[in-house]
């Protein structure tokens, strides 16, 4: 049932809460899930006070969540968060909101959970302190049933304070920023993350599956209870069915295994990513106390040095790339269908896996990977005890790191996408006795919460080339060795440890070719996750170039502000992808064939200035006004055997494109506006083409839209890309006009963007120039079905329009 769905039908299912903020359910259920959107009051800053039932918040702003507040506001040189946090203003902000709790719910167990909220959150009812969360990636609860008044409105209020900074290496937004829910069921209940499906043997004849279920007896009496979980198929025909009686005495505890067989299974993985059911329930005699439904794969997982990564017994290579948990315009903001977005924009560039670096990422990227088969490898920290920022969560680990490791397991282990554990990330007492112990509790904290998935860290080499083995004990506790940036090491590594599994767990983008002909040649180098596959808000101006002249600089080597993102990406904030990302996929035999870009020349003539972390600048264009008589270098990227170049009809030549010359060649020819046509040949004779245009002067605003089906949910997104083209429809880069939108009917603004990371424009404003001739508009819709009409305009264009409907889901 939830397998085949698009994802409109998918998402539509969940968002039948939506409605539900601050109206309980009244029909009669065993479990009720009630997600917190609307009826939220918000105020930056500090509110003395606001804890407190009567305080007065009818001036405070309303908002729905997700809300993320920084990225509301313009970058700053001189905020706290500084280049690591994008310049962008954090500090602490407050949350209001009126929860009815009908009598219905006397006697039953009502808890709250928040799936994220950065950082530092500290949670009271009706005035009564509930407790404090201190890391802001992953969830936590609190028991609402002490302090509700039953038949009454109840207040919460939610102080989250993000000023200690800086305290991550990237943005990490501040807020409410992920879904918030209410979690009513009976005290006897499945607890969070106490229900998951594990295949412990696969053949095509069967699947030996168990369930793992925890059970809580919340109640005063001893119970004689019947557990039951039965296995469902993407057509909601029940495969497998059952039971097993047990006890548990009052206020206790019971936890236990189901063993069910699946006939004929079908199997999960990134080609056809087919969902399961298991529904669980607790059956008193004959009366059903709770009903929990979690989705898994069938699939198993193996790594070995002698056959690689082992997806359902057959070897896969983990073409990957590094992602930060932000969804670019929109911030850190967890809806639900930028998560989705982006998994889409990662399998069409050609990537079966994902590092979630480096922190969990949200419940919905992970159910978007379930659902369109991406191979996720989950991570948890960036540091550990010592710190690399002043205020990190080095100040936190000794206290909360188990609390956050159970939080996060115990969340993400039922995820057919998460193929492994990562514990940490370049951690800076990697190569001493301290981290070694670190690793080793981490490593055993991990297993005995679920031991299907092998565990690993990102590491990288120690101040001196030649300690590189002085790192074999920490890798030794891990699984999987993950090398950043150290794949040199591979064959003297294996030829001393001919055991040890590796993959780039960070590589650069130049790098593209050497890592893909060590992955794809040794079978104990399982895969390459490049740095990075999006760009992403914060580490500001790593990726970026420098002209002739200007010395370049890492990222930590100087200020670079107004930069405040990175720009190390194959694909841009806005979802564009660079000609990097083409050249990949192509290396990767991944779909495309055949690619071509212009080398962007620098101003003054000679040579672009890079870092490792940066490339060429290059554009898929042939407009450079300026140029013409001037010679200009195209690429070439191709999986064919050679590749001719033809201008205005014109043969330039051909050169081989084999893996001999990297897939790629390049010509250097004087500029003349027309046609540039790249040909690829195979044996000799043509297999395709790709062309690229000039434009001449950009007459009128292109817009257009992912996908015309719209939710009136209030949680659903529109991404509309607006595009400068010419009078052809020639896409025109070098027009830069300062849009100007408005939004009427049933839509709000939720974001505007580009692919520019120096602009000073506010992500929340209406107002932005073009950049490359392109901008993204992000579109909400709200919770009353109707028209949404989109205006954009631009001194000297018409106005451009755009209208949409949105329907009930």
């Amino acid at each position: 049932m939830i397998i085949e769905f698009s994802r409109r039908l998918v998402l539509g299912l969940s968002s039948l809460f939506f409605a539900l903020a601050t109206v309980p359910v009244s029909f009669a259920s065993p479990r009720e899930d009630i997600r917190l959107d609307k009826g939220w009051r918000y105020h930056p800053g500090e509110a003395l006070g606001a804890d407190v039932v009567s305080y007065y918040d009818a001036n405070w702003a309303q908002v729905t969540l997700p809300h993320d507040w920084s990225i509301a506001s313009r970058v700053d040189a001189a905020a706290p968060a500084a280049g690591h946090g994008g310049y962008f203003p954090t500090g602490p902000g407050w949350y209001r909101l009126k929860i009815a709790a009908p009598g219905t719910w006397a006697g039953r167990q009502v808890e709250i959970e928040f799936e994220g909220a950065a950082m530092g959150a500290e949670v009271w009812l009706n005035g009564t302190p509930l407790g404090r969360w201190a890391y802001g990636y992953t969830p936590f609860r609190f028991d609402l049933s002490p302090s509700l008044r039953f038949g009454a409105d109840n207040v919460l209020a939610v102080r989250v304070d993000n000023s200690a900074q800086p305290n991550c290496r990237w943005y990490s937004g501040s807020g409410l920023y992920r879904p918030v829910w209410l979690r009513v069921t009976d005290p006897v209940r499945v607890p969070a993350g106490g229900a998951w499906v594990t295949t412990e043997e696969l053949t095509a004849k069967q699947a030996r599956l168990q369930a793992h279920i925890e059970v809580i007896n919340g109640s005063p009496l001893a119970r004689e209870l019947t557990i039951e979980t039965e296995v469902r198929d993407s057509h909601d025909k029940i495969l497998a069915v059952e039971r097993v009686l047990a006890p548990v005495a009052a206020r206790a505890g019971w936890s236990g295994s189901l063993n069910l067989v699946v006939r004929n299974p079908i199997t999960w993985s990134p080609q056809k990513p087919v969902l399961h059911r298991a529904i669980t329930r607790i059956l008193d005699g004959e009366r059903l106390l709770d009903e929990t439904m979690t989705t898994f794969g069938i699939r198993t997982v193996r790594v070995s040095a002698g056959r690689g990564f082992e997806l359902n017994d057959l070897p896969v290579k983990l073409f990957g790339g590094n992602v930060h948990h932000d969804t670019g315009p929109l911030g850190a903001a967890a809806f639900a269908r930028a998560e989705e977005r982006k998994v889409e924009l990662l399998k069409a560039a050609g990537f079966n896996a994902v590092r979630t670096s480096h922190n969990p990422p949200s419940a919905a990227f992970l159910e978007a990977c379930d659902r369109l088969g991406l191979l996720v490898v989950d991570e948890i920290f960036d540091v550990w005890e010592k710190a690399k920022n002043k205020r990190d969560y080095s100040e936190l680990f000794k206290d909360w790191w188990s609390r956050d490791v159970d939080a996060w397991v115990r969340r993400d282990r039922h995820h057919a996408s998460v193929v492994m554990w990562s514990a940490g990330n370049e951690m800076y007492e990697r190569g001493s006795a301290g981290g070694r112990r670190i690793a080793g509790d981490l490593a055993a904290r991990i297993r005995s919460l679920d031991a299907t998935r092998p565990v690993t860290a990102g590491v990288n080499g120690l101040a001196k080339p030649e300690d590189w083995s002085k790192l074999d004990p920490l890798f030794g506790l891990f699984d999987v060795a993950g090398y950043n940036y150290e794949l040199q090491h591979h064959s003297a590594d294996h030829d001393r440890l001919p055991g040890r599994v590796m993959m780039a767990t960070e590589s650069y983008q130049t790098e593209a070719f050497s890592s893909w002909v060590v992955m794809t040649e040794q079978p104990y180098v399982i895969g390459d996750f490049v740095w990075s596959a999006l760009d992403y808000l914060g580490e500001a101006g790593i990726g970026r170039v420098f002209p002739p002249g200007q010395e370049a600089k890492k990222h930590w080597e100087m200020e670079m502000f107004p930069w405040h993102g990175a720009y190390c990406g194959d694909i841009d904030l806005t979802g564009w992808r660079k000609p990097v990302s083409h050249y990949r996929q192509i290396v990767w035999d991944r779909g495309e064939k055949l690619y071509a870009a212009v080398r962007v020349p620098p101003p003054g003539g000679g040579e672009w200035n890079v870092t490792p972390w940066s490339v060429t600048p290059m554009l898929p264009a042939w407009t450079w006004p300026g140029q013409e008589g001037k010679p200009m270098t195209i690429e070439v990227y191709s999986r064919y055997d050679a590749v001719r170049l033809e201008l205005n009809g014109r043969v330039l030549g051909e050169k081989p494109t084999t893996r001999a010359e990297e897939f790629k060649t390049a010509f250097t020819v004087p500029y003349e506006p027309g046609e540039l046509k790249a040909v690829g040949l195979k044996a000799g004779k043509y297999a395709e083409s790709f062309v690229l245009r000039s434009a001449a002067a950009a007459t009128k605003l292109r817009l257009s839209v992912d996908d015309e089906r719209v939710r009136a949910d209030g949680q659903d997104l529109i991404f509309v890309t607006i595009e400068a083209i010419d009078r052809r429809g020639v896409w025109q880069p070098h027009a830069t006009p300062r849009v100007t939108l408005s939004i009427e009917g049933a839509g709000t603004l939720a974001a505007l963007g580009s692919g520019d990371l120096t602009t000073l424009d506010s992500y929340a404003g209406s107002v932005r120039d073009l950049y490359q001739g392109r901008a993204l508009a992000v579109i909400r819709a709200t919770d009353q079905p109707g028209r949404i009409t989109l205006c954009v305009s631009a001194p000297g264009f018409p106005v451009a329009k755009l209208t949409l409907k949105s329907d009930r889901p």
